[in-house]
């Protein structure tokens, strides 16, 4: 049985995915024991015992819940396996609902035949993957009916229904309304459809200023920009298999309404499922506010004001960009950081017409670093980026290319960060980095960081490493709230 019970309640509490799989609750009262995401009443603090494996809690005497089916939890027995396709294939499917992906092609990527992730996504969701993804359209297209004013056929054409025929039906059947009846904005002769904008709720509080000056102070020049409240950025799109899609998108900040207005360009609207996923990983739209405070509200007894509510833990658009900029920002500065990787972005980036200024390159891609011709110490090294970095990028983009190396939420954050601290150049501060922003792991702590170690002075070492295991699991958070004091 695990013995730090307070930490592990409060994830239990929070209900966040992100933590299934990694320990389970025996409730004493029951005589069950639940999944971290399990959806029954949430029993007392004092019933509940915490274990790190099924097998332990069954050795215990407890009985698996019938609700959560914890032999259906990601690590926690042989059907993980199953559990890890059906979640990559969901995100997938939220991902690319508007692009017409059909099951057999899906179920190709995923290395599997379509009659097995069939299986698979019935024992995971107890719904086929054609009603998630009939579900997946029709928010999307619900989405676009209330908050912009295309064209029903383009609202139909950008959630992947094919025709507005086949739209209308399905609309009519499961809501039992015409796609019409949900229009708010006024209808207008000559709308402008050169971009769209759609709205993002949050749990407040949401401290917006802090995590726009974080983004700022790090935003490459002609990739990213903070300007004007808003943060800019071009964007690369992948449109099916051949298919890239470039544009750019703003992201605001709406307060009266708990919500971030998205706005993208017209060029990315077959890409806008794969778009609103990334924006709501890089602004931390699923976070719960108040589980994250009431573990961390601690931190003030150290200083007053250390740890503030609504505070965000900034994610990331692009998974390679975030990665190799944490590569090349090993022990120099933001500042120097963020130059170099506007170099690298001016030189080997597609050039982007965007209309706006300061938005001119995308990140290169995976493909374009490993297309780079010579060693790519040579082709990095004019840039000023030194020959090891130059070849961490280059193992970093050959391992995401062949899949061997996942940093997004369907990957294992320990596993991942070994993976990372495997190639050569990269270190354990990068890997705990990497894992907090490109994965959202909400549990990384940097304790050799240099901002930590100055907001927490004169703390030494083995101090700063006791006050973590109070800050469990969200000790990312906490990290984050140690750099906003600074």
């Amino acid at each position: 049985m695990i013995a730090d019970c307070r930490a592990l309640y409060s994830a239990f509490k929070s209900k966040d995915p992100r933590f299934d799989g990694r320990f389970f609750i025996a409730v004493a009262s029951t005589g069950i024991y639940c999944r971290p995401i399990c959806r029954a009443k949430t029993p007392k603090a004092e019933n509940c015992g915490f274990f790190s494996t099924a097998a332990e809690a069954e050795k215990a005497g407890y009985r698996p819940c019938l609700l959560c089916r914890p032999e259906l939890a990601p690590g926690a027995s042989r059907m993980d396996a199953t559990a890890t396709l059906a979640r990559r294939a969901s995100q997938a499917l939220e991902e690319s609902c508007g692009q017409g992906l059909g099951m057999i092609e899906l179920a190709g990527r995923l290395g599997c035949s379509d009659r097995h992730l069939r299986r698979a996504f019935a024992a995971e969701f107890n719904v086929t993957p054609a009603q998630y993804l009939q579900t997946c359209r029709l928010h999307l297209a619900k989405s676009l009916l209330a908050d912009t004013n295309l064209p029903v056929i383009d609202v139909a054409m950008a959630a992947g229904f094919g025709s507005l025929r086949r739209f209308n039906e399905v609309f009519k059947r499961k809501y039992r309304l015409v796609p019409a009846a949900l229009r708010r904005l006024p209808a207008e002769a000559e709308k402008k459809r050169s971009e769209i904008t759609l709205s993002m709720s949050y749990r407040p509080p949401y401290r917006w200023e802090r995590i726009l000056d974080f983004l700022a102070s790090r935003a490459i020049p002609g990739v990213e920009a903070v300007k004007d409240g808003a943060y800019w950025r071009t964007a690369t799109a992948r449109i099916g298999e051949r298919k890239t899609a470039y544009g750019w998108l703003r992201v605001s900040h709406r307060a009266q309404d708990k919500a971030l207005d998205l706005s993208i360009d017209g060029a990315l609207l077959p890409a806008l499922p794969q778009v609103m996923a990334k924006v709501r990983d890089l602004f931390d739209l699923r976070c719960d506010p108040e589980a994250v405070y009431g573990t961390l509200a601690s931190m003030n007894d150290i200083r007053a004001g250390l740890c503030v509510p609504g505070t965000r833990l900034p994610g990331c658009f692009d998974s390679f960009e975030m990665a190799a900029r944490a590569v090349l920002g090993q022990q120099i500065t933001v500042k120097a950081a963020t130059t170099l990787a506007g170099r690298l972005a001016a030189a080997f980036g597609a050039s982007i017409r965007t209309g706006i200024d300061g938005l001119t390159r995308a990140f290169p891609t995976v493909e374009n670093i490993i297309a780079l011709k010579g060693p790519i110490a040579d082709r990095l090294g004019p840039l000023g980026i030194t020959g090891a970095r130059a070849k961490a990028i280059l193992e970093l983009a050959s391992a995401l290319a062949t899949g061997s190396l996942r940093l997004d939420y369907s990957g294992r954050p320990e596993a991942e960060m070994e993976k990372l601290m495997g190639i050569p150049g990269i270190g354990a501060w990068t890997a705990q980095y990497i894992a907090m922003r490109a994965m959202g792991w909400p549990d990384a702590f940097l304790d050799s960081d240099y901002g930590v170690r100055k907001a927490l002075a004169p703390r030494g070492p083995k101090e700063v490493a006791a006050l973590a295991e109070a800050w469990r699991p969200w000790r990312s958070y906490a990290t984050v709230n140690l750099w906003n004091s600074l």
